[in-house]
């Protein structure tokens, strides 16, 4: 979760929402690594969690990922949860909850859906104080 929250501060440098995403496989080997860049790219699926699984699966030459675990600093939104799911990671690691905007134990709650065909094993609140602490002085500087 270290790396994945050295990432989410890279992101604050780049004037981005502090998330940040590291994919491992099955060996603890980093295979990727992302913060967000919608910014940056002018890209609303830029999110750290799309932009990771994209570079896993360049990286591995596959485009399901079931013998990898994602850590992400904050709770994927629904979309990072589809793809998560598309991607057959077998485990999510995340750091702080997002009430508003989490997909995974808030609002739409993707893996609990029957139509969701893969569920990875999510294992919550890793990391979460330090990626808490990032998202609320990033949030407060912008106020």
């Amino acid at each position: 979760m270290e790396i994945a929250l050295d990432e989410a501060r890279l992101a604050v440098g780049r004037g981005e929402v502090p998330v940040g995403a590291v994919i491992v496989d099955g060996s603890g080997a980093v295979v990727a690594r992302a913060g967000n860049e919608t910014r940056l790219r002018n890209d609303p699926t830029a999110h750290a969690e799309v932009l990771a699984i994209r570079q896993a699966a360049a990286a591995l030459g596959a485009e399901r990922l079931s013998g990898c675990d994602l850590y992400v600093t904050l709770e994927p939104c629904a979309m990072c949860a589809g793809a998560i799911s598309f991607a057959r990671l077998r485990r999510l690691y995340y750091g702080a909850d997002d009430p508003k905007g989490g997909g995974v134990a808030h609002g739409g709650r993707f893996f609990a859906q029957p139509t969701c065909h893969h569920r990875p094993d999510v294992y919550a609140g890793i990391g979460e104080a330090a990626a808490a602490e990032l998202l609320r002085g990033f949030f407060a500087a912008k106020r």
